[in-house]
């Protein structure tokens, strides 16, 4: 099967390409081994043309959650599998793309395959873990339980990310106000009062001098600084796509005060959350480092997975294999030691993992009662200061009269 790709490869040059590849699964495989990152990939219809799909055409967590517990539900009811997604995708009208890949699982099924090998020709919707998960309860016969253990998973991952998610949200958008709001003020208030100053002829002080010459330099030059911010905003973007950018932004994102606190425990959260669900399904460890960290977020966290990996594959315990990783907490690597040693490692990663989230939680409520009032604060002592600098010397004006 031919599909069309669109990526950019790790000097961060953007270019497509054709492959051929038995399926999409294995072609978008084939193109990361490359080292590329992909922006679009699409089969190429019997005719020449595109198929309508991208890697913009998502399917919403919110939407696999219900979609897991529906399927657990008619499973559990003894419905077929063909007719469990037959119907699921007739149902689908409020999402016309995940009712598309319902209606080619249930194609592929009523052709043979199998759950886990339908759902796995569509990792834009479904991941490695899920599939693999699949895989388990096809293999233990148990895929209602399958679907609703991972109904939970995938809700608790949203929650926990989400809520990280929206801690940001609030922040950014006081410093843009902040920001916005200080660029109105240079740009059309200060030059009002810049004009009354100039007419008194008296000297002003020298942080009122640099307003006011910071206000000038906007009014003539803004149009200039804001299209070079715009382009250097374009760059930065196009280059934290690439190989390297990711690395350096996953870096970053761990390594801000507070902030990275906040990712580090979220990122642990969901490796214990993983590890502990795909364990305790019969998924061998390797394998579960594997999908872990293909879904973990974090280059640094997954390259450490990939390194344990090998490592077990070697004969290493996972405790000393994740002990000499600095991004593992010590602690976790203790109680791993002891899951080791008493053979109860999946509880031990599943108590480890409700820690880490309770963890996140209570930071990012922390972090948003922080915040608020800071900044808050600062947005009022910037446009108080910026107000000072200018309606003080007037009122030496006014009072010497």
């Amino acid at each position: 099967m031919l599909f069309k790709y669109k990526v950019i490869d790790q000097a961060g040059k953007e270019f497509q390409g054709e492959i051929d590849a038995a399926n999409q699964d294995i072609a978008i495989g084939s193109l990361q081994r490359k080292g590329y990152v992909i922006e679009a990939l699409a089969p190429v219809d019997e005719k020449g043309g595109i198929a309508k799909w991208s890697l913009f055409d998502r399917v919403s967590n919110k939407e696999i959650v219900v979609l897991s517990r529906q399927i657990s539900t008619l499973f559990e009811a003894q419905v077929s599998a063909l007719r469990v997604f037959r119907l699921l995708a007739s149902e689908s009208t409020a999402s016309p793309a995940l009712g598309k890949v319902l209606t080619q699982v249930a194609d592929d099924l009523q052709s043979g395959s199998s759950i886990s090998g339908a759902l796995g020709k569509h990792p834009q919707v479904f991941s490695g873990f899920y599939v693999s998960m699949v895989k388990s309860g096809e293999e233990t016969g148990k895929l209602d339980e399958t679907f609703l253990f991972l109904a939970d998973y995938l809700d608790r991952s949203y929650e926990i990310t989400s809520k990280a998610q929206h801690a940001l949200i609030y922040p950014a958008f006081i410093i843009f106000t902040f920001v916005a709001v200080m660029v109105l003020m240079l740009t059309f208030v200060i030059p009002k009062i810049s004009a009354i100053l100039a007419e008194t002829g008296q000297t002003v002080p020298l942080y009122t001098r640099v307003v006011l010459g910071l206000s000038g330099f906007l009014n003539k030059f803004g149009i200039f600084v804001f299209g070079a911010i715009a382009v250097v905003g374009v760059v930065v973007f196009k280059w934290s796509r690439t190989p390297v950018g990711i690395e350096a932004f996953d870096e970053i994102k761990i390594r801000i005060p507070a902030v990275g606190d906040l990712y580090r425990k979220l990122y642990m959260s969901r490796i214990a959350d993983n590890l502990s669900t795909m364990l305790q399904s019969g998924i061998s460890i390797v394998r579960a480092l594997e999908i872990t960290s293909e879904v973990v977020g974090n280059v640094h966290y997954a390259n450490t997975l990939i390194t344990s990996k090998e490592k077990v594959k070697n004969g290493v315990a996972l405790s000393q294999a994740l002990g000499e990783s600095s991004h593992i907490p010590g602690m976790v690597v203790q109680m791993i030691r002891v899951g080791e040693e008493t053979g109860e490692l999946g509880k031990i990663l599943k108590t480890l993992a409700s820690f880490y989230r309770r963890e996140v939680l209570t930071a990012v409520d922390t972090l948003v009662d922080l915040i608020e009032p800071v900044m808050i604060v600062l947005l009022g002592l910037g446009v108080g200061l910026l107000l000072a600098s200018v309606l003080m010397p007037i009122y030496s004006i006014t009072t010497s009269i």
